[in-house]
């Protein structure tokens, strides 16, 4: 699997989590008649939302995401993709805490409230990381791949050979070209 689709994917499985987790602390605050809850989810999910999006208004990768890709081995070949086995390998921690927090919902329902807000701040931060890496690729002309590695060991990039955009190339190539039509 491609490393910026893990990113995305894990954006998207945040988010999802986020409003899932939100969704039952809501109905079980709702079903012990904690309204108080309820208020102080919105305004911690609030807080979370501004602090997530201030984190990751950045359009360069993070230190950590530039280490790993400075790291990545060189193959020439590609790695064996699969795709779910790669989500379910790096990304069970985000599963595991989701269910977690979920099936106490109706016991406690301040649990999974709190548990969105740092979902919320974690697919905030990491948003525009995909696209990041995703211009390193292009700029490289190589692509990064999640390496198979033990779901308790740090994830591994294989970097591999890929297409080099060449778009300033090509605008400054198409600036110079002769118009159709037009007379010189």
């Amino acid at each position: 699997m491609r490393f910026s689709d893990l990113l995305r994917t894990t954006v998207m499985l945040c988010a999802g989590a986020a409003t899932l987790l939100a969704v039952v602390g809501v109905a079980g605050a709702n079903q012990n008649g904690d309204a108080l809850l309820v208020v102080f989810a919105a305004v911690w999910w609030l807080i979370a939302a501004v602090s997530g999006a201030t984190i990751g208004r950045r359009q360069t990768t993070s230190r950590q995401i530039a280490s790993l890709l400075a790291s990545a081995r060189m193959q020439t070949t590609l790695p064996e993709i699969n795709p779910s086995r790669v989500v379910l390998n790096r990304l069970w921690p985000i599963i595991l805490c989701t269910v977690g927090a979920g099936a106490v919902a109706f016991a406690y329902p301040q649990i999974p409230a709190i548990a969105s807000g740092f979902m919320i701040i974690w697919s905030l931060a990491w948003r525009r990381q995909a696209a990041a890496v995703s211009a390193i690729e292009e700029r490289d002309g190589a692509r990064f791949y999640v390496e198979h590695t033990s779901p308790l060991r740090p994830i591994k990039l294989v970097r591999t050979p890929g297409f080099r955009s060449n778009l300033s190339e090509i605008s400054q190539s198409q600036r110079s070209a002769p118009v159709a039509g037009r007379h010189a």
